[in-house]
């Protein structure tokens, strides 16, 4: 078969997403062998190889601390995301995913004024939602309760981003508030998503989210129209209870506890949020764009000596500066990946359970008598390598399912320094061609099976033409993205979105009797 490179220009028709390109057609060379098939000068053969392909077992942990979460890279800028909710399915099981930030002060020593009195205190949390299914109503005949004003009440509803069972109980996940009664340590410390801190049995506040969906309000005033409340951001406002806050802030006024930060943090020791359900579905939220405000009441004098008790409001911080951490919890029990997740290096896993915040990773490696066949095609016919590629497909036996498949991944490659410790790094094809190179193609990602391709173009011509060791190099394949500093390239290939990947999948691997079993496409090219 001869290629022809004008089809090279076919990826103009496709969308990029997060360095995947998906398609709904067949593969083209990469760029790396695209100088041989320029006028005709090179004849194409794709021929497939065997993969040892196996499952990597996280221990269903992963770290989740701050740095994380927030995503704090190279250039110093940060994104902010975490997870929230609870998943049951038979192929993976349980997955549970709750979050904790501490709180700290606005400023230090604050003063609340005369006789202050906590009437509410709300933390809003904004999930990430589907901005384009926004439903509004408007309420020309609401009253403010804060002086029973006239006033006109606009509310905008949006779905939340949900993986999972996202109908499940008509969508319904109820969020819950705990305090933490354990000090939570520093911004900087190292923490994993299996380290679930001490917190108090009694719940601060829990809210209902009815049907998945959450909503900014905007209140206006009928006399002039000026503003009485607006939260522009569709969020959760979740109420939590007042006396706690009377007694462990108002009333510690000009006292040791709110002194200083350390003081503070082992005085009012943070905040778990977590959801009451088993089962459900996941989301995505703004850790950065949570709010935490205390509304209370003090003493007011005003020009002609009365005393007034306006309410007033104060917002503490909980953002980017405090300790953050997710726990995730899992049950595997009965769940069919107990079954097929062996991790046999040897010969191979026939199914591969790939899955974020923490589960299975995927593991290839080239077979041996595999790579000693393209090594003599090399030497003997003069074949040169024009572009390999890992082809991977969803299991369609057992992964025929509602959730949308992942389109997503990060790849590496694993080795062994001198002194035999295992090392990671960038595969070779990213470091020989840079930002611009795509790594991954995705197709059919609506369909059952999806398949994907991961490059590795370089990575087997160091092998096969340049003599380079493999017997220690592996792959490790995650449901996951690179994160970009603020030039758009990656900014190293330990900051990935792993920590809070959603995703998951069950691929095929090295199953003999399976049509579309984990093979390695090799297209090598001969003169004419």
């Amino acid at each position: 078969m001869i290629y022809n490179i004008r089809k090279i220009f076919t990826i103009l028709s496709v969308m990029v997403l997060g360095g995947v390109l998906v398609y709904n057609c067949e593969p083209e060379p990469d760029s790396l062998g695209e100088q041989l098939f320029l006028n005709g000068a090179a004849e194409g053969n794709e021929t497939s190889y065997d993969l040892i392909a196996y499952n990597i077992d996280n221990n269903d942990t992963i770290r989740t601390d701050a740095f994380k979460l927030l995503n704090i890279i190279s250039s110093g800028s940060t994104s902010s995301t975490a997870v929230l909710g609870a998943f049951n399915e038979k192929q993976f099981g349980k997955q549970k995913a709750s979050y904790f930030t501490q709180v700290r002060l606005a400023a230090n020593n604050p003063d609340f004024g005369t006789n202050a009195v906590v009437d509410s205190v709300v933390l809003v949390l904004k999930p990430i939602v589907s901005i384009d299914s926004l439903k509004t109503t408007t309420d020309e005949s609401y009253v403010f309760p804060n002086g029973n004003v006239d006033a006109k009440k606009v509310v905008n509803t949006y779905p939340i981003k949900k993986y999972g069972k996202a109908k499940l109980n008509g969508g319904k996940l109820t969020l819950q508030v705990n305090e933490v009664n354990e000090f939570m340590n520093g911004l900087n410390d190292i923490v994993y998503s299996d380290r679930n801190f001490g917190i108090n049995s009694t719940a601060l506040g829990s809210k209902e989210i009815k049907d998945g969906s959450v909503s900014s309000v905007v209140i206006t005033k009928d006399s002039d129209n000026t503003e009485l409340f607006t939260s522009s951001t569709p969020a959760v406002r979740i109420q939590l209870t007042p006396s706690v806050f009377q007694s462990k802030i108002i009333d510690k006024k000009g006292q040791p506890e709110l002194s200083d930060v350390s003081n503070f943090i082992r005085h009012f020791k943070g905040l778990k949020v977590s959801v009451v359900e088993e089962d459900g579905y996941l989301f995505q939220f703004t850790p950065n764009d949570m709010q935490l405000i205390m509304y209370y009441k003090n003493d007011k004098v005003d020009s002609n000596g009365a005393t007034t008790r306006p309410q007033t409001t104060y917002e503490f911080a909980i953002k980017g500066s405090n300790m953050h951490s997710a726990y995730y919890e899992y049950d595997r029990t009965n769940a069919i990946i107990n079954d097929y997740a062996n991790g046999n290096t040897t010969t191979g896993d026939l199914k591969l359970y790939a899955q974020g915040m923490g589960g299975n990773s995927i593991g290839i490696k080239f077979k041996e008598e595999e790579i000693a066949k393209l090594k003599k095609l090399y030497q003997d016919d003069k074949a040169a390598i024009i572009t390999a590629k890992i082809r991977i497909y969803t299991d369609e036996s057992t992964w025929s399912t509602p959730y949308a498949k992942p389109t997503d991944f990060t790849i590496v490659q694993r080795d062994k320094d001198s002194g035999g410790k295992e090392t990671t790094a960038f595969t070779t094809d990213y470091t020989s061609l840079g930002a611009l190179f795509i790594s991954i193609r995705a197709y059919n990602t609506d369909k059952n099976p999806a398949h994907y391709d991961f490059t590795v173009t370089q990575s087997l011509k160091d092998i096969v033409e340049s003599g380079n060791a493999y017997n220690n190099k592996y792959f490790k394949i995650d449901i996951a993205q690179f994160a970009p500093n603020s030039s758009g390239t990656y900014a190293g290939y330990n900051y990935t979105t792993r920590a809070f990947s959603m995703g998951r999948a069950v691929f095929v691997g090295s199953d003999p009797s399976n049509v579309n079993k984990i093979q390695l496409k090799v297209t090598y090219g001969t003169k004419k």
